[in-house]
């Protein structure tokens, strides 16, 4: 049982790995451009004043988290 929990843990650290890696890879130079739109989506709020910013990215973290739980989702299809 924790052979298999040990598993998706190792499995899911590469996974965030490889993605930080991607990020890092895709931030510098004219590739950051690909990437403008993920923090300016529809649900994203932004409230912005003469002395305070507000920023809750409610349309960015929708969207990651059905990704996240896609990928994870195929995951345990192939791992089982």
């Amino acid at each position: 049982m924790f052979s298999d929990a040990g598993k998706i843990v190792v499995a899911a650290g590469l996974i965030i790995v490889g993605c930080g890696l991607l990020l890092m890879i895709f931030e510098s130079g004219a590739s950051s451009r690909w990437f403008n739109w993920f923090g300016s989506l529809p649900l994203d709020i932004t409230i912005e004043k003469s002395n305070f910013r507000f920023y809750f990215p409610l349309g960015s973290s929708l969207l990651l988290s059905v990704l996240v739980s896609l990928l994870l989702f195929l995951l345990n299809k192939f791992i089982r």
